[in-house]
């Protein structure tokens, strides 16, 4: 099992910067500087440490599921057979290659992981369920929530 990474030391100028980059990714140093209260040199070594020590993790899109199509979500339990490291190892791997398997927890509860599966609609989403999912490594048994409505989401929506 990998070590946890270590916690990093955040004061209040790293704390506004990435709030304001939570907002904004695309925001310009100058602007960041600016809204954070920081010359532009002192706001970019900031950036920088952060971007080095995996604070921050990278830069991306954030899309709108609907318009692709995209904008059914269901939440899968997923309870195993095997909870040895080696099973856990095998479905880990796996789960990561179902692209529209969107997150994967694993969970301390009567079942083992819950994942977020992202589809065009109920009937992509049984085909996801029953071909993908459901052969997963050591997958005992399986248990699905359907989402009506996204009120927050951290990801754009």
């Amino acid at each position: 099992m990998k070590n946890p990474p270590s916690e990093v030391q955040l004061d209040e100028f790293d704390r506004k910067i990435l709030r304001e980059l939570r907002e904004d990714g695309r925001m310009a140093v100058t602007r960041l500087a600016e809204r954070v209260g920081l010359s532009k040199t002192p706001c970019q070594m900031r950036l920088r440490r952060l971007i080095d020590s995996g604070v921050i993790r990278g830069f991306r899109a954030v899309v709108d599921p609907a318009r692709l199509g995209l904008d059914h979500i269901a939440y899968a339990e997923v309870k195993l057979s095997d909870t040895r490291e080696a099973a856990l190892h095998a479905f880990n791997q796996a789960v990561r290659r179902i692209p529209e398997v969107e997150e994967c927890h694993m969970i301390a509860s009567s079942f083992d992981y819950l994942l977020k599966v992202r589809t065009a609609d109920i009937r992509r989403y049984r085909v996801v369920l029953g071909e993908a999912i459901s052969n997963l490594p050591h997958v005992a048994s399986t248990s699905t929530f359907v989402a009506m409505e996204t009120i927050k989401d951290l990801g754009g929506g």
